[in-house]
């Protein structure tokens, strides 16, 4: 299971500079490794090689000697905040560095470039703007989505710059942002569709989760929301055939939405002549919306064959 947030795997790509990759990936300090016969300060390769170990997330750069590179970063949200996290921290570093011999009074911040499909960048903005003020106004972020797109491309840029906690609490809306709009685009159609859970609560989850915690510690999950709301009940009906993908192998995958959620699943046994099974969830008003999120989330994955989540 993953530390925290939801179990679904989500892939964002970030726009570098030359020297941006550079420090992801870790050069060879040649000159060090000459004099020291061999011993080198950063083999080429290490430092990505120890993003993807620590954080779980899958990590590719585009080949090629273009001035600017696509890193793609993919895996479940909680392993892409982590995958995130060391890299804000390690550009935050580099600034250190190089202001040690500069005599600028003033430090630069934290700056990604996220390469968002323009067809969710409405969602991003928010009518008004009031989507990306809500972002800015509660991470301390700047976040930019440039008017145009990227040349040759349907996506546009989307600019982050702050403190590194302030980019991780920034990319962690978008990325709930970018849930709610695959969400949209991939309920379940049909008799069996589970009612659309309130995505603000998944905002809510999102902005009120501890700020990022360093790696080898343990975090918690997300809080349940309205905790002191009287307990409601919600029923579902699932598919014989779906149920499966439900409970995974021994109970691993209702147990892991019953610990997300906070929620208590009880799943009926198969009634004889009865070609679905009984779900009930029991849970404050968030726990029910997020169960129910997660639950949709896996009958997607199965039926559009997305691949597990």
């Amino acid at each position: 299971m993953t530390e925290s947030g939801l179990n679904v795997t989500l892939t964002i790509r970030l726009l570098m500079h030359g020297k941006e990759v550079g420090s992801i990936i870790g050069k060879i300090n040649v000159l060090l490794s000459l004099k020291f016969k061999g011993e080198s300060s950063t083999k080429k390769g290490e430092t990505v090689k120890k993003m993807r170990e620590e954080s779980g997330a899958r990590i590719n750069i585009s080949e090629g000697n273009c001035p600017e590179r696509i890193v793609t970063i993919t895996g479940p949200t909680d392993a892409i905040f982590k995958a995130f996290a060391m890299i804000a921290f390690k550009f935050e570093e580099d600034i250190d560095n190089s202001m040690t011999n500069s005599t600028a009074t003033s430090k630069p911040p934290v700056t990604l470039r996220l390469v968002v499909p323009a067809s969710q960048c409405g969602s991003l903005i928010g009518k008004g703007g009031s989507k990306i003020k809500e972002i800015r106004e509660s991470t301390g972020a700047q976040v930019q989505v440039a008017g145009d797109m990227l040349p040759n491309s349907t996506e546009r840029a989307v600019t982050i710059s702050g403190m590194p906690d302030a980019i991780i609490q920034c990319v962690k809306q978008i990325c709930v942002v970018m849930l709610e709009v695959e969400y949209k685009a991939y309920t379940i159609q049909g008799q069996y569709a589970i009612p659309h859970p309130d995505l603000t609560k998944l905002h809510q989850l999102a902005m009120q989760h501890t700020p990022f915690t360093p790696l080898g510690q343990t975090t918690p999950g997300f809080p349940g929301l309205d905790a002191n709301n009287p307990a409601s009940t919600h029923e579902l009906a699932i598919p014989n055939d779906l149920i499966g993908c439900i409970i995974g192998r021994q109970g691993s995958k209702i147990n892991e939405i019953r610990q997300m959620s906070g929620a208590q699943i009880k799943i009926a046994n198969a009634a004889e002549g009865s070609t679905e099974r009984q779900i009930t969830i029991t849970g404050s008003p968030a726990n029910i919306s997020l169960a129910q999120y997660l639950i949709n989330a896996r009958l997607t994955s199965e039926v559009s064959g997305m691949g597990p989540l």
